[in-house]
């Protein structure tokens, strides 16, 4: 390993004061420190010398520029503008950390203004395609030459200063671009994304492959390792790479909090960042003052948790009205009010019809600019519900934003709120993403999200991101931000939001099948799969991480040596014996857990263990079980029904931490610990999670919703437990299920004998209480050492080139490449597909799928590869349709039972499901053939905005494969995929963007 580079750190000098006044007012003078730091530290590469003029440019560590400035501003920079300047005009790269409205922006105009200044080209790259539209505008209006590279879009592609998605410059540097030769600054925008699990990857293989003449603009939210990933970037560039970060906001916040049902703001977090505890306590008193018996405590855990849900939308609508008419009076607006859910946001701005925000003028200068936006669309479109409805709503001063809209309704809002002609927008959290629109106010309407795992609280990094909107600079002396909140929360929870630490960036890296094939296809000097993964982030954290884990293991192995020494050998075999037997079960219950085998023991009064990944939550009673998930509930993630198949729900009564419920919360599900008070409740468990089930039954009480029949039901388990002090008697698979297959007979052999084994054990029989701690620990020490040494021997880099070599297997296999890893036909086709799955796409093309179909089948069985959101009703689909679906789904089984076969993780059916999406198949086949938008919006209950982005991905991916046919020299399949694009490219799906 590379020697790390060296760091130099550097703190700007904090401004003097002679203001006797200002001393006084502790809080105005902190602000100013405030304003005026900033940390610049630079990673070095060893044995670099910088052969830079000190005298213009300062030095490494302490950047200085006193030469001709490329650009010139309105106002006086920052300080953490100034360093930034300094070290683009020594022509290093840079990372600028800092919040949204910090004025990040200016960085970014000044290494464009650098490079039209040098004669030079430079690439600005974002995140989204609606970003980078927006950028592509902003920087229109500042600089004369400026083009823009969207997978939709193409304006002036050979102009000085490209505005384009990440995954454009990814291709560029993959077919070696003629364009990246001129090139001497690449800018990237929301560098953040890079945690992104799908696309963060398309950034890091970026990174990985500019040459290294081209520096680097890096522009992120605030995070907490900026110092690693300059780290990074000047190992694999071996150049300086400068870190600038401020913690600074131009405008302060205030953090208030409104109790849900409640008539009180209470700040908990002042502009100074005091939490204060005084107003939290107050709060809290508030919630232990509703009127008892509030919420359905226990009884059916499905009822209570969709109560939950409808009881807070209906009350949580009149909060929200009460909010936002006391932040109008207060002129606290603009105001963006923040849901995590499209379907609230549009209920909660519809429950506004009573307010009205704006004047006679305001409301004509809306209607002229809508009249002037809906110009574009024909006039069969611009009568649609969803533009007719949003008039009125916009000029009473309310807007709507989030992803499911018209994009040209979406653009229209943004343009509005950027007038002041919108006061009270309700948006999900992707309006914290991109351009700065701030307001002077943010409402939270929840402090939980659902992140498709679990309902958990937002992290500081997301409260971070989405409170920065609040305060606008040089108009609010502060921003103000407002959480709702419908239940007690503990005071350390809401700290660790509102003052935690930025999250770190952390790798997404991994293989995909189209970077091996362009890697493999382009196979010289640096561009190989080997040095992708050498140079990851992924490699470089993992690497840096292992010194950590190796004083961690020195420390363990200390304890060990000063634990008892007597009977080693005894603590390590008796753990060894729990371990084998706990592996041995758990692959007995995958077995035992099949629905046909396990439901008819499922009755109610039945005693089952449950577990969750490590996590053991003791005995619990069945309750009842049900076919397909509930509404999501718990804190368990895991307990959450998947949505593969008929998944069934085993509601369980089981041991929660007390108070888990209050207020209609979800119970905390929690194993019951000795002289620990806690009550039942009734959680929902996923079939999985069962680990044991016992002989055992209990009879229950047929009425649940009394907490005494629950706290009845507690004693009568505890009292097992005595009874019962080696475990409760478990149902034998073999004799009590009669369960006759004679592997699985075998494996119950197997853990009979070592439970045999276990139980005359020394160990099992001692009874001294000091001595068997002791033991315990020694067992669990040896075992940690054991799992980090591992750690430590299992180099991530071994990882990656195991996974290499199988998906390499699986492209031989398929016939991508020949035995000697030279590209083939099929794999020169699938190395031009990046939207969708490249190997299942190629295998339809290879196999003749396409060949039977018209255009506009293969536009619809095409828009299954696109992800997007998911239809909840049933799909049924016509003759013409069904028989590519099935074609295709055929080929995802195959694939994914030959990925399997080449020893990769995949589940099969999770691999068919999650690769064949076919909810909008029919809207695409009918839209294709010339339906009208009115006509297919009515025949899925998938937002307007969801379908146009998905054609919008569709013809991309068209295009695509049009590329690859023209590649393998398919002349007729060519054609066909053109024709379906040509039927998709009319009407509002693809009206211009307003920006454009």
């Amino acid at each position: 390993m590379e020697e790390s580079p060296t760091l130099g750190k550097r703190k700007e000098p904090e401004e003097n004061t002679d203001d006797k006044e200002a001393v006084n007012q502790e809080s105005a003078s902190k602000r100013r420190n405030l304003a005026q730091t900033c940390v610049h530290e630079v990673a070095v590469p060893s044995g670099y010398v910088s052969s830079k003029d000190e005298t213009v440019h300062g030095t490494l560590s302490n950047p200085i520029y006193s030469g001709d400035m490329a650009k010139t501003y309105p106002f006086r920079l920052d300080p953490f503008q100034e360093v930034s300047v300094a070290c683009l005009e020594r022509n290093e790269s840079i990372l600028v950390s800092a919040h949204t409205s910090a004025g990040k922006t200016a960085v970014a105009e000044y290494a464009i203004a650098m490079a039209f200044r040098d004669k030079q080209r430079v690439i600005y790259t974002s995140p989204l395609k609606a970003l980078s539209n927006q950028k592509y505008r902003e920087l229109s209006q500042e600089f004369s030459d400026v083009g823009l590279m969207t997978g939709d879009v193409t304006i002036s592609p050979n102009a000085s200063c490209l505005v384009m998605t990440t995954e454009i410059l990814r291709g560029m540097l993959y077919r070696g671009s003629e364009v990246l030769k001129e090139v001497a600054w690449v800018i990237f925008d929301e560098i953040h994304y890079m945690k992104d699990r799908e696309r963060g990857v398309v950034w890091e293989e970026s990174i990985i492959f500019l040459p290294p003449a081209i520096k680097m603009v890096f522009l992120s939210a605030t995070m907490s390792n900026a110092t690693e990933f300059a780290e990074w970037i000047c190992n694999i560039h071996k150049q300086p790479c400068h870190v600038v970060y401020t913690d600074f906001r131009p405008t302060p916040l205030q953090h208030y909090v409104f109790p849900m049902g409640g008539s009180g703001l209470y700040l908990v977090v002042d502009e100074n960042e005091q939490f204060r505890e005084d107003n939290f306590v107050k709060l809290q008193d508030t919630f232990t003052k509703q009127k008892p018996g509030d919420g359905n405590k226990g009884g059916n855990a499905k009822a209570s948790g969709r109560m939950a849900k409808g009881g807070n939308a209906a009350s949580g609508g009149s909060d929200i009205y009460k909010i936002v008419k006391m932040i109008m009076e207060r002129k606290f607006q603009p105001v963006i009010i923040f849901s995590f859910s499209r379907r609230e946001c549009e209920q909660h701005a519809m429950s506004m019809s009573k307010l009205d925000f704006n004047t006679e003028e305001e409301k004509e200068a809306v209607e002229h600019i809508f009249r002037n936006a809906v110009l574009c669309l024909n006039e069969e479109d611009r009568n649609l519900p969803a533009i007719e409805l949003m008039l009125p709503l916009l000029q009473r001063g309310i807007a709507v934003h989030h992803s499911g809209l018209l994009p040209i309704i979406k653009e229209l809002v943004e343009l509005l709120f950027q007038e002041g002609l919108v006061k009270a927008l309700f948006a999900t959290e992707t309006f914290a993403m991109g351009l700065n629109m701030p307001a002077k106010t943010v409402v939270f309407t929840s402090v939980k999200k659902w992140d498709g795992d679990s309902h958990r609280y937002i992290g500081s990094g997301e409260y971070i991101q989405m409170s920065g909107r609040a305060g606008r600079r040089g108009k609010d002396t502060r921003g103000i931000c407002i959480i709702m909140i419908d239940e007690q929360m503990e005071m350390n929870t809401l700290k660790d939001m509102v003052l935690g630490k930025p999250a770190p960036l952390v790798s997404t890296f991994r293989l995909s099948y189209y970077s091996i094939l362009n890697l493999m296809s382009r196979a010289e000097g640096q561009f190989t799969a080997e040095h992708v993964i050498r140079n990851s982030f992924h490699q470089f954290q993992y690497e840096k991480a292992l010194p950590d884990i190796g004083r961690k293991v020195s420390k363990l192995e200390e304890e060990a040596a000063m634990l008892d020494a007597s009977g080693e050998a005894e603590v390590a075999e008796y753990h060894k014996l729990k371990l084998e037997i706990a592996q041995l079960e758990k692959k007995m219950m995958t077995e035992i857990t099949r629905p046909e085998k396990i439901l008819f023991f499922l009755q109610p009064g039945r005693l089952v263990k449950v577990r969750e990944g490590g996590t053991d939550w003791g005995w619990g009673v069945v309750v009842n079980v049900v076919k397909k998930s509930p509404p999501p509930l718990g804190s368990l993630p895991a307990a959450l029904a998947s949505t593969r198949g008929n998944s069934y729900i085993v509601d369980t009564l089981l041991h929660c931490s007390l108070g888990s419920s209050e207020n209609g919360s979800r119970p905390k599900p929690c194993p019951p610990r000795p002289g620990e008070k806690g009550e039942m409740h009734v959680v929902p468990v996923q079939l999985a999670l069962i680990s044991t089930i016992s002989k055992v039954m209990l009879s229950i009480p047929s009425d649940l919703r009394p907490p005494e029949a629950r706290q009845s039901t507690l004693l009568a388990v505890q009292e097992l437990g005595k009874r019962f002090p080696l475990g409760l008697p478990k149902l034998n698979p073999v004799k009590d299920m009669d369960v006759k297959d004679p592997e699985f007979v075998e494996l119950m052999n197997q853990i009979e004998e070592l439970e045999h084994k276990l139980f005359a054990h020394p160990l099992n029989k001692s009874q001294d209480e000091h001595q068997l701690r002791s033991f315990q620990r020694k067992a669990e020490v040896s075992h940690e050492i054991q799992q980090l040494k591992s750690k430590m021997r299992d180099s991530q880099l071994q990882k990656f080139r195991d996974e290499l070599k199988n998906r390499s297997r699986v492209l031989k296999k398929l016939g991508h490449i020949d035995s000697d890893g030279v590209v083939q036909l099929k794999g020169r086709a699938a190395c031009l597909i990046d939207t969708g799955d490249e190997l299942l796409v190629t295998e339809l093309m290879f196999n003749g799928t396409f060949n039977d179909l018209d255009p506009h089948q293969i536009a619809a069985l095409a828009s299954c590869f696109i992800p997007g959101d998911k239809s909840n009703e049933q799909i049924h689909l016509r003759a013409e349709l069904a028989k590519p679906l099935q074609q295709l789904q055929d080929s995802a089984r195959r694939i994914a039972e030959i990925q399997h076969e080449c020893k990769l993780e995949i589940n099969v059916d999770e691999y068919v499901e999650a690769s064949v999406r076919p909810f909008l198949m029919d809207v695409i086949y009918c839209w294709s053939k010339g339906a009208s938008f009115a006509e297919v919006i009515q025949m899925t209950d998938i937002f307007e905005g969801s379908i146009i982005r998905l054609a919008r991905r569709l013809d991309e991916f068209l295009n695509q494969l049009k590329a690859a046919a023209h590649a393998v020299g398919e002349a007729s399949l060519e054609n066909k995929f053109n024709e379906a694009s040509e039927s998709l490219r009319r009407g509002i799906m693809f009206a211009n963007s307003l920006y454009l």
